[in-house]
């Protein structure tokens, strides 16, 4: 090989610091045998991009990088379309490919698995995903629901009057309930300060609602609400969880789960401390099959997105989109996309041709190849790579053999699966789901004669209304919640168990709800909960008992 293109690759990508290995460089159907191709760790927050036609090698970049990442330190959230990543939690086996890749490479590969925990939107395969209503927002749940603007615009108006009322949206039941009571003879008055909806407009919305149930919505719309510092989760001996969310039972419903992680992403974005420039991200999240997400979305939801995904890298969280052309991407997004990986891309019809050119020139230049030609050319797990370089400048790109992934390139089988879910305590955390009161039976109450929204007789109602704790002022609310967060790091750092996190998120929930007691009334009656029987849970009590009485 040329020793000029050796010694760019050299430069480009010096050695020393934390980097994910990529691959060796290849110059006119030459591999030189040195995996010199590599991602700064520091950089790999400033976002990515993985393309390529089907079948050119995407998924197992994705593996690849995600172990790595792992390794790092790194917790990591990833979609998996086909159930092809499942086996990230298996060690891979050596076989001809595999010796032949790691010849071809230099590099020393080895087999090994990465902590895993499974995530469903139906249960079946991992821990049960919930949201509720309330949390998914007016545009994301728009996007799910197929919604045109003026559509939209009267949901954001349901979520307006429902945040003014204090009516918990849930589920669908609630949603439905409070629809049905807006387009009612009571609630005509209710909505003249908020302007008007039409009948057909509140049927369109039922009729999308039904649609979307009919497809299993039901399952994922709700409580338990999943907890999005799960996904953040190191294991004992350093290494970052893989959070997998099981994507095959739900791989005809795209809107669904591709608006489900950007609700994730989201709900981070807006969760996350800022911590700025960082050794390493806190959490890198690929997007797989990104253009699910971006079709047909409106100009709101579009905005949305890119502000989170411009704004998110300062919160230490790397988004990597993986698709199979890069003008599956708007420009607004694409451009915030520092590191690539780039498959091949094939140039079958005049349209194939203009994207072709439209990406390769997104590419920097470069004297060592010619962009458009090479791009077609790469074989299966080659990848023509540009990176951020540790000043924050792009790398020349380079064509470069991607070594293969040290985990199974493959599913588990499913025994193999069953046996990691039984085992898994995020698995039984989310079995269960709950029903607390919320919109549909405060809006059932309030119709009943009961203003408060609170049910029962009036016997019952001054029982609650005697047992409940006095309502804290706002001020005092908020700093007795900030004392309870203190709470949660100290025994945190104390007992290091999940529970303590949980007790602390729960009793500063408890008193947010006291500090509205006087507008929604005394607690509900019908509760449910969640109990834990960890060792760490007498101790953790204790400790929230000592500091607060």
């Amino acid at each position: 090989m040329d020793q000029k293109v050796i010694d760019a690759a050299r430069a480009a990508f010096p050695v020393g610091g934390a980097a994910l290995t990529l691959g060796a460089i290849l110059h006119e159907g030459e591999c030189h045998p040195e995996p010199l191709a590599a991602l700064p760790l520091a950089m790999a927050n400033r976002h990515g991009l993985i393309a390529g036609a089907t079948g050119t090698g995407k998924t197992k970049s994705l593996q690849l990088l995600a172990e790595q990442f792992s390794n790092a330190g790194v917790p990591v959230f990833l979609a998996d379309l086909k159930g092809d990543l499942s086996g990230i939690s298996a060690p891979g086996e050596m076989n001809a490919k595999v010796e032949q890749r790691a010849k071809d490479t230099g590099f020393a590969w080895k087999g090994a698995g990465c902590p895993v925990e499974y995530l469903s939107l139906t249960g079946a395969r991992g821990a049960q995903l919930r949201a509720t209503v309330s949390s998914f927002g007016p545009l994301l749940l728009a996007k799910v629901l197929g919604l045109n603007d003026t559509q939209t615009s009267v949901l954001t108006l349901v979520f307006k009057f429902c945040d003014d009322q204090k009516l918990p949206l849930i589920d669908f039941n609630d949603l439905r309930a409070v629809l049905q009571f807006l387009a009612s003879d009571e609630g005509k008055a209710v909505l003249e300060q908020y302007g008007g909806m039409s009948k057909s407009t509140v049927g369109v919305l039922l009729r999308e609602m039904v649609e979307l149930e009919a497809q299993g919505a039901g399952a994922f719309l709700g409580e338990p609400e999943f907890e999005l510092e799960d996904l953040l989760q190191i294991e004992d001996d350093g290494r970052g969880v893989v959070s997998v969310l099981a994507l095959q039972d739900v791989q005809d419903k795209p809107a669904l789960f591709s608006t489900f992680m950007m609700w994730m992403l989201a709900g981070l974005y807006h969760e996350l401390p800022e911590v700025g420039d960082i050794d390493k991200p806190k959490l890198v999240f690929f997007f797989d099959e990104a253009h699910l997400l971006f079709d047909g979305a409106s100009k709101a939801f579009l905005q949305q997105v890119e502000q989170v995904v411009r704004l998110i890298r300062s919160k230490g969280v790397g988004v990597y989109f993986v698709t199979q052309n890069p003008k599956d991407v708007p420009a607004d997004i694409l451009g915030q996309l520092g590191n690539r990986v780039q498959h091949a891309l094939r140039a079958f019809t005049p349209d194939d041709e203009k994207a072709l050119r439209a990406a390769a020139r997104t590419f920097p230049k470069t004297p060592f190849y010619e962009v458009e030609a090479i791009l077609t050319s790469l074989g299966i797990g080659e990848a023509f790579v540009t990176v951020l370089a540790p000043n924050g400048s792009p790398t020349p790109p380079f064509a470069v053999r991607m070594i293969p992934p040290a985990a199974r390139m493959g599913p588990l089988a499913d025994q193999e699966l069953q046996t990691r879910l039984s085992a898994s305590e995020q698995v039984k955390e989310y079995a269960v789901a709950i029903d607390r009161e919320s919109a549909r039976e405060m809006l059932a109450a309030r119709m009943a004669g009961d203003a408060g929204g609170r049910g029962g007789d009036e016997r019952e109602i001054a029982a609650d209304e005697n047992a409940a704790p006095p309502a804290l002022p706002q001020d005092r609310a908020a700093q007795a919640g900030g004392m309870l967060e203190a709470a949660a790091t100290l025994a945190g750092a104390l007992f290091g168990s999940r529970l303590v996190r949980d007790m602390a998120r729960t009793a500063t929930r408890e008193v947010a709800r006291g500090a509205m007691g006087k507008l929604v009334g005394a607690p509900p009656r019908r509760r449910t909960t969640r109990r834990r029987t960890t060792s760490g849970a007498a101790a953790a009590g204790k400790l929230l008992k000592g500091l607060f009485g």
